[in-house]
């Protein structure tokens, strides 16, 4: 079976999305034996995929995002079929909320989440009006959905209940660099090289309305209040609508007390867990949830709103705070701060947690997605 992935995510560096395009695509080259895997995407900056990907047969369009979104909304509504994308792959793959009008090649479509239906506000208003439009076509489209969470699909059917029978729920898995560092060395290194401070709370992801940093910035306050020194680090680019989240730090005083490293590789980012006391995530909505299931893999105990797709994520190892409670939010990370027994209780849960969740399985179970959906079985 021949298999064609939109990697367009991972070539344009997109958080969460690029980071389950190329994970996916990695996985599914080690099942060679089943598939075959081609590689579709496109980018103006004319970037490619990293190793060993870059080395598999694909297409490419230099297009800017706004021409190929078009192209693919034209391709729909005229049927004009863009099957030469896929070239001669059975099944084509689409992981950017995108899928051009095809004819002749199946279809599997991943379905993130539902944020512009659930939370229009969140997007800007050009991006909000072409998913309002165009999500419910592609995903009646399709031949397969996947959906990263059960909260996904719950949201997806009760939106479009057609579709509920070609949805399989396939959750993300945890790169295996993402395990806990006890190289003193390597640590002291990483440490220095952002100028981390002995303790700090730490946050993962896009800076951005959804991600609730605003009542995470009114808890820390209130830890310095009690006189605390634990810093708060933040790692992540802005996203859009940032603006409101930095002002409002600005406005609580906090900016000398907010850490802000930017950008940070992969490679380090298991170090900075390690390193954390612990981890917040306050995420208004999330279609999975990352950087929480990473950070119990590295042995980070963590804090997490109840909200979305989170409870399926943490499970019993995070502590979980309904999003909108700062005080609730505050309690929890002084709980976390203070007691090391309960830091060694998550650290084990989170261990465990984490394990449930691979690449491996991901990949054999999408390939089951491909098997039921390709038009020549």
């Amino acid at each position: 079976m021949k298999v064609c992935l939109d990697l367009s995510p991972a070539v344009q560096n997109h958080a969460g999305l690029g980071r389950y395009s190329e994970e996916l695509a990695r996985a599914l080259v080690e099942l060679r034996d089943a598939c075959e895997v081609r590689l579709f995407y496109t980018d103006s900056r004319g970037r490619r995929p990293a190793p060993p990907l870059d080395a598999l047969p694909h297409k490419s369009i230099r297009w800017p995002n706004k021409p190929w979104r078009m192209s693919a909304l034209l391709s729909s509504y005229t049927r004009f079929p863009m099957d030469y994308l896929a070239g001669d792959a059975d099944v084509f793959h689409a992981t950017d909320h995108l899928l051009p009008y095809l004819r002749r090649t199946s279809s599997v479509f991943t379905l993130h989440d539902l944020i512009p239906l659930e939370r229009p506000a969140a997007h800007l208003p050009l991006n909000r009006w072409y998913l309002q439009l165009m999500l419910p076509r592609f995903l009646r489209h399709a031949d397969a959905i996947i959906c990263v969470s059960q909260h996904t699909k719950n949201d997806a059917v009760r939106f479009f209940r057609e579709i509920e029978p070609k949805i399989h729920v396939i959750p993300e898995g945890v790169n295996r660099n993402f395990r806990p560092v006890r190289d003193a060395a390597a640590l002291a290194e990483v440490r220095a090289r952002y100028d981390l401070p002995e303790r700090f709370i730490l946050f993962v992801g896009t800076i951005e309305p959804r991600k609730n940093l605003e009542r995470l910035w009114e808890a820390y306050k209130v830890l310095r209040s009690e006189g605390r020194t634990e810093k708060l680090v933040v790692v992540g680019r802005k996203g859009w609508l940032y603006q409101p989240t930095l002002a409002r730090l600005a406005e609580l005083g906090l900016e000398g007390e907010v850490l802000f490293p930017g950008y940070v590789a992969n490679g380090d980012l298991p170090a900075f867990y390690a390193l954390a006391t612990c981890f917040a995530f306050p995420s208004l909505y999330e279609g999975f949830g990352l950087p929480p299931l990473e950070a119990m893999a590295c042995g980070c105990p963590v804090v997490s709103s109840n909200s979305s797709s989170l409870p399926e994520v943490c499970g019993d190892a995070a502590i979980l705070v309904p999003p909108t409670d700062v005080s609730a939010l505050t309690s929890a990370l002084r709980r976390l701060l203070d007691d090391a027994a309960l830091r060694d209780d998550l650290r084990s849960r989170g261990l465990r947690q984490a394990a449930r969740f691979t690449w491996d399985d991901a990949a054999q179970r999408t390939l089951e997605v491909y098997s039921t959906c390709c038009r020549i079985y």
